[in-house]
């Protein structure tokens, strides 16, 4: 049996997120024959038509088409998505062969009290329009705030981080059954 391959894209660019130390967490907990890779989306320019394809969008477009499922850390900025994923979408969504529509994704992030509820919302309107296939649950809203992370921006091992380790690997395991159901 091939092994699944999913693709993690953090949308927060500092070193420290508590979003990208989620997308770690959920490498930890992938299941029997899957792995998740991280892409890096730093140097991703802001999309401007007419500009010419850069290697980071090049680089990343590749490992979406290689990739199974995406999973989508969603850090909110202003009640929305960051601009940082959503330029990436932005990017891919020129792409020719439409390589986001139909791939399956998860999301989940770590914000403020509300987790990062508002952008999710707003990031699944996006991804209608582009037809990348969501898993509803369960959702992984997250207080970066709290004591399930470390100041390093990883999942703790104190009982606040065991409950989210948790709750990534059902969304986890989820993905990977919904994966494993259309191959």
């Amino acid at each position: 049996m091939k092994k699944k391959t999913f693709l993690g894209i953090c949308g927060s660019l500092r070193a420290a997120s508590r979003n990208s130390g989620l997308l770690r967490c959920a490498r930890e907990q992938m299941p029997e024959g899957s792995e998740l890779v991280i892409a890096d989306i730093v140097d991703i320019p802001f999309y401007r038509e007419g500009q010419e394809r850069p290697e980071a969008v090049r680089m990343l477009a590749e490992e979406v088409k290689a990739a199974d499922a995406l999973v989508l850390a969603v850090p909110e900025y202003n009640y929305s998505v960051a601009p940082a994923l959503k330029n990436a979408l932005d990017w891919l969504s020129r792409e020719p062969g439409d390589i986001l529509a139909g791939k399956p994704a998860a999301m989940m992030g770590a914000g403020g009290g509300m987790g990062t509820a508002r952008a999710q919302y707003h990031l699944r309107q996006s991804c209608v329009y582009l037809d990348i296939r969501l898993l509803n649950r369960p959702e992984v809203f997250a207080n970066a705030f709290s004591e399930a992370f470390t100041p390093q921006g990883d999942v703790s091992d104190g009982p606040e981080g065991r409950k989210l380790r948790e709750k990534v690997a059902a969304l986890m395991k989820a993905l990977d059954e919904r994966v494993r159901q259309d191959a």
